[in-house]
This record gives structure tokens, sequence and C-alpha cells, in this order.
């Protein structure tokens, strides 16, 4: 095999979920009466702001090695602090703060800390204690949540203050602000991962976690961080999801923490840790965001949507595999 051709199956093989991407996106639009819009791109974008947040601080941690099941709680007790402090009706208490527009910076700083803090709980006992990962994040998803019942009663807040509610009402280019931040949180957290030692280092320590700490790499400080950055990007979900909503119910964000998992797994990030891009998560969310919007045309039973996710996880596995056996060949 010639260099051009070996460049070209590696080019690929790093960029598939793209490709894919593509081949849906004009599969639906040949297909699908009304699909190929301006408008309804513009909507699987919006609709992929949560999600694709969300998936980022998983990746960061499966990148690294491990997992992290209570980001999708996390981000409900994040939603959940937010709307009872600046939220106006049901439990909300409606604080004001003036200038109003600090209530924004303050909202977010809040949901922010909350997924913070239970990063640093999750990331002591799992790297300092030598804790299981899958045990203690899944402790993590049953008590925060349990937590968010606690404090709410089973009941919601409503009626965000409009000051933060604006970010979900204006749009730029289109798109709304929820979408662009999103889209910056990607461009920032791939330049992380591509141009820092941070995120080389989490790549190495997902690859081979013991050679990395007898290179002289501070294995357990880089996961520590890794944790609690996704604690912390769940908490910024949980304030998107807050401003979506215009508050916070006690079931808020349920199973976003499975479509969270298949975003990163259709995006090409390995379970088994070492593997994997932001941008390609990216197009992964994308992917399953285009696909509910194609089963929401077509007017299928939403059960549908619980079944394609399924197959397609399926599928991501089975590629990854097969991907893996033609990398070793063209080593």
């Amino acid at each position: 095999m010639n260099p051009r051709t070996r460049h070209a199956l590696e080019l690929i093989l790093d960029n598939l979920v793209w490709f894919m991407l593509v081949f849906v996106l004009v599969v639906f639009s040949l297909l699908i009466p009304n699909y190929f819009q301006l408008g309804i791109f513009a909507n699987i974008i919006e609709a992929s702001s949560v999600l694709g947040v969300m998936s980022i601080g998983l990746a960061l941690v499966i990148i690294a090695g491990h997992m992290d099941l209570s980001v999708e709680s996390v981000a409900a007790l994040s939603a959940m602090a937010v709307g009872i402090l600046f939220c106006s009706s049901g439990i909300g208490l409606g604080v004001q703060l003036h200038p109003q527009w600090l209530m924004v910076p303050v909202s977010l700083l809040l949901a922010v800390l909350v997924g913070g803090i239970i990063g640093v709980f999750n990331g002591f006992l799992i790297v300092r204690l030598k804790m299981s990962a899958f045990i203690i994040t899944l402790a993590s998803y049953i008590w925060v949540r349990g937590l968010v019942l606690v404090v709410s009663g089973g009941r919601s807040a409503q009626d965000l203050a409009p000051a933060i509610r604006w970010f979900g009402i204006q749009r730029l280019i289109g798109l709304p602000l929820t979408a662009w931040i999103a889209i910056a949180c990607f461009v920032v957290f791939s330049l992380i991962m591509a141009k820092t030692p941070f995120g080389r280092h989490l790549v190495m320590i997902g690859g081979n976690e013991t050679a990395t700490f007898r290179a002289g790499i501070r294995v357990n400080r880089n996961l520590i961080i890794a944790f609690v950055l996704a604690g912390a990007i769940a908490g910024l979900a949980g304030w998107l999801l807050a401003i979506r909503t215009s508050g916070a119910t006690a079931n808020l964000g349920v199973g976003l923490l499975f479509n969270a998992f298949a975003a990163v797994v259709i995006g090409g990030v390995s379970l088994k840790g070492g593997v994997g891009t932001l941008p390609g998560v990216y197009a992964g969310v994308l992917l399953l965001s285009a696909i509910n919007t194609a089963i929401n045309l077509m007017g299928l039973p939403a059960n549908f949507t619980q079944v394609i996710h399924g197959l397609l996880v399926l599928a991501a596995v089975l590629l990854d595999a097969f991907k893996q056996t033609i990398r070793q060949r063209l080593a």
C-alpha cells in the first residue's frame, strides 16, 4: 500500500462520523419531505446544545480511561439550584440582583460550582482512594438525583428571571445563543485536548496509565482535574437546561446520560480510553439530533428514538472494533 492510500484511509477512519453525518443528512433530505431547510438544520444544532455540552465532560473522563455516570444528575441539581434562586413561581425564591445582568454570571457560577464540587467528590474517591469509577459515579447518579427531589420536594421552579432567560431567546446568525455556547465549548476544549500538555496527558493516561506514571507525568492530578471538569461542564449543561425550560423540575434531564454515552461512542471515543476527539463527539451529537428530527418529521412514535439510538451505539462499538483492526493492518 502506497503512502497516499494509507494517508487517505487514516483520514477516513479519523473522521468517519463526519462522513456518516453528511450521508445521513443527504439521505434524509432526499427521502423526507421538508427536511432540507435551513430552519431544520438550525433546529438540529439548537436541539443538540445541552447534550453536546454534557458530552464534552463525559468524553474527557472516558478518554482518560474512566467513566462518569453522574453527569445527568449533576446537571439536574445545578439547574434546580438556579431555578430555586432565580425563578419567581413554584418553589422559586425570585432572588433579584442589581444590576439585573449580574444574575447571569452569578447563576452560571452557581451551576458550575455545584457541578465542580460533585466532581471533586467523585475525583477524590476514585483517584485518591482508588475506588471503582463505575460504582462511585453510579452512587453519585443516585444520591444527587435524590438530592434534587429532597430540595425541591418533587415540585418545580418556574418563570426564570428574564435577564437569564434572555440567552434562550436571542439569536445570532440564525442560531440561539445557547447553541453558540455549546459550539464555543467544543472549540475551546478541542484546542485544550489537542494543544495543551493536559490534553495530551489525558490521552496518554487513557492509553496506558502505568506507563504514563513511569514517564513522570502526574497522573492523579490530571485525573482529578478531568473529574472536576466533567462535573463543572455538567453544571453548565444544567444551566442551559434551566434556560431552555425557563425553570427546573425534579425529573429534568432524565435520559440525557444514555444519549451522552451514545454520542460519545458514536463520535469515536473508545470506552477503553486513550482514543477519541471532541470534534468527533460533536459530530456524534449532531447525528443523534438529525435522526431525532427525522423521526419527528415522519411522525413516528417517540419509542423509535430509543430503538435507533441503541442500534447506533451497537453499530458504533462494532465499527470501533473494525477500525482498530484496519489500523493494526496499516501500522
